[in-house]
């Protein structure tokens, strides 16, 4: 697993439970798969099954073990959203093969990714599972939104407590991963975490998100929509949005002695921003060229008040 300082303390406290036989039949790891979300489900899914488990994790090294490392064990199930959603028949299936027995003779475990994206079916043919999940089964639901889990699934469920890196251990995690020009932790709020940063660095999009903020920067303050904002695709949108967040939210931090009704409608005007980011899941089409040129004139409009 890639080492990820913060989620030591929930693995050894899952240790002990496993050690003194009280581990719970089901968990809720509500942490995005930017924090390390989707590698502590699996690894806790791998101390769950491991043979010769000792404080600090799995041992790696036991046949069931290496039959994870091969993605080849029989009594571990991993579910997925097909597509947009977690579909019921998924469930079902999920379902069935717990009922079964145990082919190495120890526990039966299922990790559920993304599992808020359980919809109403689906979550309604799970909740029998999570009621009698059978002898030695334990199921691990990861959740990047946790607030938008079903709460009937969500109260069966004992919450894994994780406390999430500050920035300050953000910052020196990524230092100790890469070596950086400047300072990438500023877009966290904008790809989800640390893990993701560290990705967006070693892919292209990085490089788009600092043109983004660039690009905001001088359209603000110029009033017309600068060269690297007006290109972009449907699926860059949301980024581009985020970094206009983050452009607002550091001029309102600027800005603390200014005109009380001015930071007012930066806020408002911030609050919108979001609004349109969540929004844009339900857009069949979006013009971000009007979208952000509207929004440059926008802002204009208001400092100029």
């Amino acid at each position: 697993m890639t080492t990820l300082p913060w989620l030591q303390p929930s693995l050894d406290n899952f240790a002990e439970q496993i050690n003194t036989a009280r581990v719970g039949h089901a968990y809720l790891i509500g942490m995005d798969a930017g924090y390390g979300g989707e590698l502590l489900a699996l690894e806790l899914a791998k101390m769950s099954l491991c043979n010769q488990l000792g404080h600090g994790g799995a041992c790696g090294f036991c046949k069931a073990c290496q039959l994870i490392e091969a993605n080849n064990h029989p009594d571990l199930y991993r579910l997925e959203a097909d597509g947009a959603q977690i579909k019921v028949d998924q469930v079902r299936e999920l379902c069935q093969k717990l009922t079964t027995t145990a082919q190495q003779g120890g526990r039966r475990v299922a990790v559920i990714l993304n599992s808020e994206r359980l919809n109403q079916a689906s979550a309604n043919a799970l909740l029998k599972t999570l009621e009698e999940p059978g002898k030695d089964t334990i199921l691990l639901l990861q959740a990047n939104s946790p607030s938008r889990l079903i709460a009937t699934i969500s109260s069966r469920c004992q919450r894994l407590r994780v406390e999430l890196p500050n920035k300050l251990q953000v910052k020196q995690w990524l230092k100790e991963q890469y070596r950086f020009e400047d300072d990438p932790s500023w877009c966290l709020p904008v790809v989800g975490g640390p893990m993701a940063v560290l990705s967006a660095v070693e892919t292209e999009r990085y490089q788009s998100l600092l043109s983004y903020r660039k690009g905001w920067t001088q359209s603000l303050s110029s009033g017309h929509l600068c060269a690297s904002l007006i290109n972009v695709n449907e699926k860059q949108v949301s980024d581009a949005l985020k970094v206009l967040y983050l452009v607002i939210h550091r001029a309102l931090v600027k800005k603390q002695d200014s005109d009380p009704l001015i930071r007012a409608n930066l806020a408002n005007f911030a609050a919108k921003v979001m609004q349109l980011e969540t929004r844009l899941s339900v857009m069949p089409n979006v013009n971000s060229l009007a979208l952000f040129e509207g929004l440059t004139i926008e802002y204009n409009q208001l400092m100029s008040q």
